[in-house]
């Protein structure tokens, strides 16, 4: 279900040529170990100026958009919620304002599903979302991450993290140091 899914979204997104990266749980999948998720979120290489290329996007597909004033929305939360309405998934295309989330559209792994590509964020931008995230249930897949995949590039999480921390005051680095610490322990 959810793999022919991406595929079709996948697909879709490459023949706009919209850049993209799938990230969240399932990436997680890819990178850690399995788990449940019930949704797809879809990282574009695209501001809220992209909208209407994205909503002919969704549109193409045959999702179903989940809120009613969708540039209001748009605007708050950089996120257009949709769903399938044959299986239920939600797919959540979050529109992209930084550098970091360019750069890391640009890093991203193609996997092949089948005969699709198909772009996920990488290993160590996987990470980085899932520091800055926070919740419990991030944390746990970034140890399963780590320890399943013990050749990533640590000096590239923390340079973006200790940049997160000065625009975000927050303490992600040291969040992320005591989770490998613990790893080791």
């Amino acid at each position: 279900m959810f793999r022919d899914l991406i595929k079709k979204i996948a697909a879709e997104l490459a023949h706009r040529n919209i850049p993209y990266m799938i990230i969240g749980g399932q990436a997680v999948l890819l990178y850690g170990e399995p788990r449940l998720t019930r949704d797809i979120d879809i990282t574009l290489g695209l501001g809220i100026d992209g909208l209407e290329k994205i909503a002919d996007t969704v549109k193409a597909l045959e999702l179903t958009i989940q809120v009613t004033d969708v540039t209001d929305f748009v605007e708050k939360t950089m996120v257009l919620p949709t769903s399938d309405v044959r299986s239920g998934i939600r797919v959540d295309f979050i529109f992209s304002f930084s550098s970091y989330e360019r750069q890391a559209i640009e890093k991203s792994k193609e996997v092949k599903f089948d005969h699709t590509p198909v772009r996920f964020a990488s290993l160590e931008d996987v990470i980085i979302h899932k520091v800055l995230a926070g919740r419990a249930r991030d944390i746990e897949d970034v140890k399963a991450i780590l320890l399943k995949n013990p050749g990533y590039d640590k000096k590239y999480i923390r340079d973006w993290l200790a940049d997160f921390d000065k625009s975000l005051e927050g303490n992600h680095l040291r969040a992320f140091d005591e989770i490998i610490s613990k790893l080791h322990a």
